[in-house]
């Protein structure tokens, strides 16, 4: 695995490479960083070229300062900019906060992408919708109110961030076990200077929230599904018992993706692709290019 940086018009970004072939960028959500996708990395680096970037705020990537450095313009940006420093067009593969910024990059850049596989992260207008009408999805997110507070930084990061490693608590359901070497990891991440806060202001930068958070919110705005058209090939892996993002949030997805595959998996949480990393990596080879079907089935 070799680690480099790709200096971009307004930030530094860090990522890791391993192996050749068609090149896959990985991209993670909050509080995650490029290690995230390790279980993806070492499974699909047999036959692609993996990728895996830290997204601007986070680890050892720059970290701007105002909050509105953090909106999705600016993070589209990067997005661009970093896939034509790959040498685009490449496939992506993103969950959480990157997934909802690369359904972003795909409804404005679809050259960039070749196939696109997104896990548990929301469409802006099948969320939007979802915040304005479903009670339970608002419900789900009203951790939003927590994290765009003042103290958000210091709530987290109490006993060595004892609420964050909670997320650590489902990822053996599948037969993995959490090391102390991925804690270490994890918490080496979470106490770059900065980085907390960097990835607390994405969510301070969005409007996307429940109305509860104050304004603007999602009833200030309307949502066109037609200025959100996403025109590449996608898969969407789904964790059903995901508690924060509902599987509401798929009804109506076609309307903005006309090619669409679901995957559902009903006992996968929000961090579906560290519980059953084998099931998804499989699924993400097979929607690519099946290159790696033969390793992929010993493992």
């Amino acid at each position: 695995m070799e680690h480099h940086y790709a200096q971009l018009s307004e930030v530094n970004l860090h990522y890791v490479s391993q192996g050749e072939g068609p090149t896959i960028l990985f991209v993670h959500g909050f509080p995650e960083f490029w290690y995230g996708w390790k279980a993806q990395i070492d499974a699909l680096s047999k036959a692609y070229r993996c990728v895996a970037v830290d997204l601007r705020g986070y680890n050892l990537s720059s970290k701007p300062i105002p909050v509105s450095a953090y909106s999705a313009k600016h993070i589209v940006g990067d997005l661009r900019e970093f896939v034509e420093h790959l040498g685009g067009p490449v496939h992506i593969v993103a969950h959480d906060w990157g997934g909802a910024m690369v359904w972003e990059f795909a409804t404005r850049f679809p050259e960039l992408i070749r196939k696109l596989v997104i896990i548990n992260a929301p469409h802006a207008y099948t969320l939007h919708r979802e915040l304005r009408e479903n009670p339970a999805q608002r419900e789900a997110m009203d951790y939003f109110t927590l994290f765009r507070s003042d103290k958000a930084e210091r709530v987290l990061s109490e006993d060595d961030f004892a609420r964050l490693q909670t997320m650590f608590d489902s990822w053996d359901i599948g037969g993995h076990r959490v090391t102390r070497e991925v804690r270490k990891n994890y918490l080496t991440a979470w106490k770059q200077p900065g980085a907390l806060t960097g990835g607390l202001d994405w969510y301070r930068a969005t409007k996307l929230v429940p109305p509860a958070c104050g304004k603007p919110n999602v009833e200030d705005f309307e949502l066109d599904a037609r200025n959100h058209q996403v025109n590449v090939p996608t898969m969407v892996v789904w964790g059903e018992r995901d508690t924060a993002l509902l599987t509401g949030l798929l009804n109506g997805l076609d309307a903005c993706v006309p090619d669409l595959r679901v995957e559902r998996i009903a006992e996968g949480s929000h961090w579906v692709h560290h519980e059953f990393p084998e099931r998804v990596n499989a699924l993400i080879d097979d929607f690519l290019e099946r290159l790696c079907v033969d390793s992929l089935a010993v493992q």
